[in-house]
């Protein structure tokens, strides 16, 4: 095979977190030539293109989709599939997805095991844990409570858009006024603002010349009460006094209700939501929303699950693998604005939750005074660095890290704690399975895995692993073939690689 070579083929699974994999007739007698190809659905008889070789494989990019699945057992639900590569799996039976999604997260658990030891190469199955499956979301749809939508272009030089970026593309942006994942007030904001703003002739940002006025529309709705925070968000390249728009906001028929209209000014060179200034156009910048029993103050820029009724379910799973806290002392680490620290409180001696963003920690720590919380303590800080400082000792641990899981050298303090159990509760099974040979390597076993569907549609599941310490040991050792790893970056295979060596 030679790059941009055109072929066809049939996708026969799908690996996490989007690879398709396709074998290709090598002609001569010659084993079939293994082919991944990114955004297709199993089934699919696709055409594509070779873009990459690789010493045992060959990266293709879809071309064309020339035959449907017979797993795609509904038409698209919104008008945008499939450019837009948001919700990817629509036209599949939920059921589908989710067998699709607990395959893909036991595949990686069980190499992950097989690597570290824990389980006997050649099995069919992992026997020595136990797998619990997947559980869905308790909607399928509408299940967003937080969006942001970017202002640009579908074509170059086209008309204003407001929406999500075409698949594959880094400038594209789709009008998404009919996006399924979220409520349908968000896309009735949405319409109302780009109407407003094209009517305006406002011009978007472009990224490369950093000149133009829209940039983003943020938009939050609490699932418990439909209350609607809206945020605008531009460069102060141009002044406009937006009461019109807000006047227009609030005629608006909607099931929710809108309780604050932010104007945010941003002049970061980055493409990201953040506020160099923020203005209150109207009512208030926070609402509150509640998860299981507890409330949370929900700000423009706070950190919280994206799917209010799906964390009760994820956060649920993880309390009854945590089991009894009593007269514990739990470290939650990376905790974000607290909620899992403050889900254990009411059971434990004392939680200690660290987390690297400020606000976050702000946040925390003003909801455990309105849930009448004494026994939390949240520690603003790189958890690298916070453990060293730390003088507590836990008697139990909750690893919720980012997508990109856990720096190394951290698991490694983590591991010296010899704490009998720990959970991870993960939200991507790669840097989960890369973070479990560690962990297995420092003493540990899995014991209970189950998987969580947070967003439907897509290709994110969450896992929460149960961990138990086998032999206490300040001895860590990790045999992982560094060309395989699946590190996101140059300083992270490094640090690997140094402590393997």
């Amino acid at each position: 095979m030679k790059k941009g070579e055109i072929y066809e083929g049939i996708i026969e699974s799908i690996d996490f977190p989007n690879k398709g994999n396709v074998w290709v007739d090598a002609g001569d007698g010659a084993e079939p030539v293994h082919v991944i190809v990114k955004n297709g659905i199993p089934g699919q008889k696709i055409r594509f293109q070779i873009h990459k070789k690789r010493k045992n494989r060959c990266e293709g990019r879809l071309l064309e989709v020339l035959e449907r699945s017979p797993q795609e057992k509904r038409d698209p639900v919104c008008n945008q599939f499939p450019a837009c590569g948001g919700c990817m799996y629509q036209t599949m039976a939920y059921e589908d997805q989710l067998a699709m999604k607990a395959r893909q997260v036991q595949d990686l658990i069980d190499e992950a095991l097989i690597r570290g030891g824990q389980v006997k190469a050649g099995t069919e199955r992992a026997a020595d844990y136990v797998f619990e499956g997947i559980q869905g979301s308790p909607l399928e749809f509408g299940y967003r409570n937080k969006m942001e939508f970017s202002f640009g272009d579908a074509v170059k030089d086209g008309p204003l858009t407001l929406g999500l970026h075409k698949k594959g593309s880094t400038y594209d942006v789709l009008t998404t006024a009919d996006c399924k994942i979220v409520h349908e007030d968000f896309t009735k904001v949405l319409s109302c603002v780009l109407d407003y703003c094209t009517e305006q002739g406002f011009s978007y940002y472009r990224k490369m010349s950093h000149e133009g006025y829209l940039r983003h529309l943020l938009v939050r709705r609490a699932q418990t009460t439909g209350d609607i925070l809206v945020h605008l968000v531009t460069s102060s390249q141009t002044e406009h006094d937006f009461k019109e728009l807000t006047e227009q906001l609030l005629r608006l028929p909607l099931d929710g209700k809108i309780v604050g209209i932010m104007h945010i000014i941003n002049d970061s060179l980055a493409d990201v939501v953040q506020s160099d200034e923020t203005r209150l156009l109207y009512g208030q910048d926070y609402f509150y929303e509640t998860i299981l029993g507890l409330k949370f103050k929900i700000t423009p820029f706070s950190f919280f699950q994206t799917n209010s009724l799906g964390a009760e379910v994820l956060y649920t799973a993880a309390r009854s693998y945590i089991g009894s806290t009593k007269d514990m002392t739990v470290f939650d680490l990376y905790s974000g604005t607290g909620t899992i620290a403050q889900i254990l409180a009411d059971v434990s001696k004392k939680v200690i939750g660290v987390e690297i963003v400020g606000e976050a920690v702000e946040a925390a720590r003003e909801n455990a005074v309105l849930n009448g919380l004494d026994n939390c303590e949240f520690i603003a800080g790189d958890v690298l660095k916070v453990l060293d400082e730390v003088k507590e000792k836990p008697d139990f641990i909750v690893l919720d890290p980012p997508r990109d899981g856990i720096h190394p050298k951290a698991l490694e303090k983590i591991i010296h704690y010899q704490v009998p159990k720990m959970v991870y509760i993960s939200c991507k099974p790669s840097s989960l399975a890369r973070d479990l040979e560690i962990l297995l390597a420092g003493g540990y076993r899995a014991e209970r895995v189950k998987c969580v569907d947070m967003f439907p549609g897509t290709v994110h599941v969450e896992t929460v692993v149960l961990l138990s310490q086998q032999k206490p040991d300040d001895t860590i050792e990790i045999d992982l073939d560094l060309d395989e790893l699946d590190a996101t970056s140059a300083e992270l295979k490094a640090t690997y690689k140094e402590i393997k060596d």
